[in-house]
Parts: structure tokens; C-alpha cells; sequence
């Protein structure tokens, strides 16, 4: 690792990890890096291979106790590893139990909102829509009968990985296997007849939370894994909503957010229907690229990517306060 420099803030950017989102969380974690301002920061390239072993900024093998090494060299963690084994709150809880101050949700927060079916318990509980659906398993998923058309997800993975439109009975297995593909469990859900409008919350160490501008997601068909990344999705920032309607998507990601237990920037996923906001799933580390939604959805609100990520860098050496921010310099 090289020399701290005077005056700048070390700060570690951890991208990759062992899940399906490998690819997508290397993008999101080579573009905070570059954009990071060099004048401010020191920044320190960390990541994990698909297999889960641990590299340094060269993409040498360093295991975990040389990874725990480099990050208590740093004051702050950055990590940007969606989905399991990243998003899921397993490494904020490396970050708790090093004592490093870190961007993002807790352990809890990350932990609930990966998994889509506590998510809806929770939303429901504070009044928020979800999509109607059942729990199911590889034990359980030979009971379900079709009668009309469903998603099926895992319950735990992103970038739309494992997930089917399913509008005859004949496609049912293939979706379910290929979700159980994915996770040990899965969710079947009614299809939802509304428009796909999402809505970013970040929370601020005074307790104020600052909401971006919401997107509207036109696609022909479902928003899959193909649509998400090929271009083609139209995606409309700020979405052409009434007010009535924008404050109610934002009372709902609120009151979703703070439920949660959210930390740093999530972004909060809905169908906006006839009766109003229906919940899709909460992402507590969303794609981070410059290009990706969350950074433009603050940048329609003249907040730039490098801006976006100082907040949230400041906004967690903030939170952590002087004195354990000050023990994480190892």
C-alpha cells in the first residue's frame, strides 16, 4: 500500500464478490474509484473473485487477513458488491466487527432488505403495498399450481438474475428451476399492471433524508436481465407524475427506508398502479456506475457523481464519529 498522503482521506472501494452480480459490482466499483477526486482522496482498490478469494489493487491473492490488513490501513470502506456475500450485510459486518467506518446500510438493514419476502413483511407492516405472491421451496414448489400469469424471482439476488415471466402453465417448472437455480427459495408474484417508477433515499447523519428525483422504466415486456443492460429500456428522470403521486411513491420509500433500518443510499423500487405505489424490492448497494440510476437520479437533481460519492463518504466518517473513525487508521 502506498504512503498516505497529507491531508487526504484513505478510502477503500471493495468491488466484485462471490454472487451472480460479480461482473456488475466490478463495473460499479472501477468507476466510484476513478471518479473519487484525487485531490481528497487516496483511494485503495480492493476486491473478491467470483470464487470469493480476496485480491489486492493488482488482482494478487491476499486472502482475508491481508484484506483486514489493507482495510484497517484506510478510514473509511466503500464497499460496492451487490447482491449475497456483499449486499446482504455480511460485509458491513466485517466493517462493525474491524471497526471501520463504512457507506451503507448495516448489517440488519442489508440482511432484510436482500431477502424480497421479509422486505414485504415489513413494508406491509407499515402500510405499504406489495406485491400479492407465495413463499416457496425446492420442497414446495412441486405444489404450486398455475392459474394465471406470474413473476418468479429468487429471493435473494439481483440485476433481475433467475427471474421469469411466466403466462402459461407449461413455462412454470422451467422458471421455478431456474430460480432455485439461483437461491433456496423463491418468490411467485401476481403480475403487477402499473408503471415501474423508482425513487433513492439517501439518510444523513442529522437524521434528514434527501430523496432524488424519481425515474419512470419503459420497457416492452418485463424489466429483466437482458432489457437492464442492453440498452434498450427507456429510462425517463424525472418520471411525468402528478404531485399527488410523487408524494406518495416518496411517503412510501420513506417509510420503507426508515423501517428498514436503511443507512448511506438505497434505492426503493415500485409499480405505481390505479390505487397507488405497489413495492418491488429495496436495493441498499444498486448499481453505482456513473450512467447507473441512482447517480443519475441525483444528477437530474444537480448533484454530481463525484459529489454523490463525497456525500456519502463524509456523510459515513460523519456517523461514525472522530473517535472510531480515528482507530480505523490502523
Amino acid at each position: 500500500m502506498s504512503p498516505r498522503s497529507p491531508g487526504r482521506t484513505r478510502v477503500a472501494v471493495i468491488g466484485g464478490g462471490r454472487s451472480c452480480e460479480h461482473d456488475v459490482s466490478t463495473a460499479s466499483a472501477a468507476s466510484v474509484a476513478a471518479a473519487l477526486d484525487p485531490t481528497s482522496y487516496d483511494v485503495v482498490r480492493v476486491s473478491i473473485d467470483p470464487h470469493g478469494t480476496w485480491l489486492d489493487g493488482c488482482g494478487r491473492p491476499i486472502g482475508l487477513a491481508g484484506a483486514a490488513h489493507v482495510l484497517r490501513g484506510c478510514d473509511v470502506v466503500l464497499p460496492v458488491v451487490h447482491g449475497p456475500h456483499g449486499e446482504d450485510g455480511t460485509l458491513a459486518a466485517l466493517c462493525e466487527l474491524a471497526g471501520l467506518p463504512y457507506v451503507g446500510s448495516g448489517v440488519g438493514a442489508g440482511a432484510v432488505a436482500m431477502d424480497k419476502w421479509v422486505t414485504k413483511l415489513v413494508a406491509g407492516a407499515v402500510g405499504v403495498a406489495t406485491t400479492p405472491g407465495v413463499l416457496l421451496t425446492a420442497a414446495t414448489a412441486g405444489t404450486y399450481a398455475w392459474t394465471h400469469a406470474v413473476v418468479v424471482k429468487p429471493v435473494a439476488a439481483g440485476s433481475s438474475h433467475g427471474v421469469s415471466l411466466v403466462d402459461s402453465p407449461c413455462d412454470l417448472a422451467r422458471a421455478l428451476e431456474s430460480a432455485l437455480a439461483i437461491d433456496t427459495r423463491v418468490l411467485v408474484e401476481d403480475v403487477v399492471v402499473g408503471r415501474e417508477i423508482d425513487v433513492a433515499v439517501i439518510a444523513r447523519p442529522d437524521g434528514s433524508r434527501l430523496v432524488s428525483p424519481t425515474v419512470e422504466i419503459v420497457v416492452d415486456g418485463l424489466f429483466d436481465l437482458t432489457t437492464k443492460y442492453d440498452g434498450s429500456a427507456d429510462f425517463r428522470i424525472p418520471a411525468v407524475i402528478t404531485d399527488a403521486e410523487q408524494k406518495a411513491l416518496e411517503d412510501a420509500a420513506l417509510a420503507v427506508f426508515d423501517a428498514l433500518g436503511c443507512r448511506g443510499v438505497a434505492r426503493v423500487d415500485f409499480f405505481l398502479t390505479e390505487d397507488g405505489p405497489v413495492l418491488n424490492e429495496v436495493n441498499t448497494m444498486p448499481g453505482f456506475t456513473a450512467t447507473s440510476q441512482v447517480p443519475q437520479m441525483y444528477a437530474a437533481a444537480g448533484l454530481a457523481y463525484p459529489d454523490l460519492l463525497d456525500l456519502l463518504v463524509r456523510d459515513a466518517l460523519e456517523a461514525a464519529g472522530p473517535l472510531e473513525a480515528g482507530a480505523s487508521c490502523g
